[in-house]
């Protein structure tokens, strides 16, 4: 699942920085088998916990287990959600170079971190880097929104960029969440009684 979302986000960028339509296609059928996929490990979880009565450790992977593959469906959602939007514009491009520039960065962050994510989700330990991200991305969402404020978009053209921003910006936060999950299997800390990274 990791994989997929992490191709996901890559395949986005490049639907959105090129306008192509092929790869808007493949974002699209990325996103239909993660969602297959987290039914499937939702299911397997159900099984799971009603029939093997898992010991406490146990069942904080488990439990863990579908949490992170819920935070990747929905990272998949959102990321569908900014191939949606290349698909309404093509032939063109959502938006004026300016703007594209940022909306790049923005799915190159979110492809990074997802990347990242699944790297952990892999080794089994949080990384210490994750808070750099979320600035980043913070700072890029200001700049958008600066760009937007500034630019010559209709309204509902600039509601549309503000949400796509919006969209790549909660993948990071789901990311967050998946690094919070793996640090509370590696040490028993909840994700809501941890302290935030420092950077």
């Amino acid at each position: 699942m990791c994989r997929l979302a992490h191709d996901a986000a890559d395949r986005v960028t490049d639907a959105l920085v090129d306008a192509d339509l092929a790869a808007t296609y493949e974002v699209f059928a990325l996103d239909e088998q993660l969602q297959k996929m987290y039914g499937a490990c939702e299911a397997r979880t159900v099984v799971l916990l009603a029939l093997q009565a898992p010991v406490a450790r146990d069942l904080r992977h488990v439990v863990t287990a579908i949490q992170i593959a819920g935070e990747l469906s929905r990272i998949g959602t959102l990321i569908s959600g900014v191939a949606d939007q290349v698909y309404r514009s093509h032939p063109g491009h959502v938006a004026p170079q300016s703007i594209m520039n940022l909306l790049a960065a923005m799915c190159g962050l979110a492809a990074r971190r997802t990347a990242a994510a699944a790297e952990s989700v892999a080794m089994g330990r949080h990384r210490a880097d994750t808070d750099s991200a979320s600035h980043a991305m913070r700072d890029l969402r200001i700049r958008l929104r600066t760009a937007l404020d500034n630019g010559t978009e209709t309204t509902p053209a600039a509601i549309d960029l503000a949400l796509l921003g919006g969209h790549l910006e909660r993948c990071i936060d789901h990311t967050d969440r998946i690094d919070r999950l793996i640090r509370f299997l590696d040490t028993g800390i909840p994700p809501t009684a941890q302290e935030p990274e420092r950077s």
